[in-house]
């Protein structure tokens, strides 16, 4: 049997792995964009803040996957709980340091001229800023969602499932095939949303 037959006849649990390892990357990927948003948004207006926050987001993101999974497993037990949590602390990084960025790199001038105007520091955050820093901000996004799409498939290990799971059952088991095929799932997913952000990144660029 090839590789084509392999994945035909195998083809509702792979479809089954794959919504679920998609499932538990977008529920991370929300929570983590809120949190980072606003973050990123806060530690806009205190420098020492924000460089501390950075270097925490920074640390957690050079513990290894594994690792940091691990640690959680005492805290919330296995599962998904502690695959969402770790991919949320883990692809926090990109997503705090481009909001701060590209909003702290905004053209003073424009930020004078809308006080000017009358707007609120609200207004102004909301209404310019933002908008502003929207691409660099959406570079952030894709960074950090596709670390979470590539990590979460360590999240097997700690009984999340998802195609992690078919790619660990391939190793237990010596079969090539399923490997191959959850790796691919994996980079097909990767690809799809990259591209998808990377469309609403240009229309914000022109």
């Amino acid at each position: 049997m090839n590789i084509i037959e392999f994945f035909i006849s195998r083809w509702d649990a792979i479809l089954q792995m794959t919504i679920s390892h998609f499932t538990i990357v977008i529920l991370a990927m929300i929570i983590s964009i809120i949190l980072g948003v606003i973050i990123g948004i806060l530690i806009t207006n205190n420098k020492q803040l924000a460089k501390v926050i950075l270097n925490v987001a920074n640390i957690l993101m050079t513990i290894p996957s594994l690792a940091l999974f691990s640690v959680l497993i005492p805290i919330m037990g296995i599962g998904k709980a502690p695959a969402i949590a770790g991919l949320v602390l883990y692809t926090q990084l990109p997503i705090i340091r481009n909001v701060y960025t590209g909003i702290i790199t905004i053209d003073p001038s424009i930020i004078e001229a809308a006080r000017g105007m009358g707007l609120s520091n609200t207004k102004i955050m909301f209404k310019i800023k933002i908008p502003l820093a929207f691409p660099v901000i959406m570079a952030g996004l894709r960074t950090a969602t596709v670390m979470g799409i590539g990590i979460g498939a360590i999240a097997a290990y700690i009984g999340a499932g998802g195609l992690g799971e078919y790619i660990f059952q391939g190793i237990n088991r010596g079969n090539d095939r399923m490997i191959i095929i959850g790796a691919v799932m994996v980079s097909l997913i990767t690809i799809i949303v990259d591209k998808g952000l990377g469309l609403i990144q240009k229309k914000y660029e022109l």
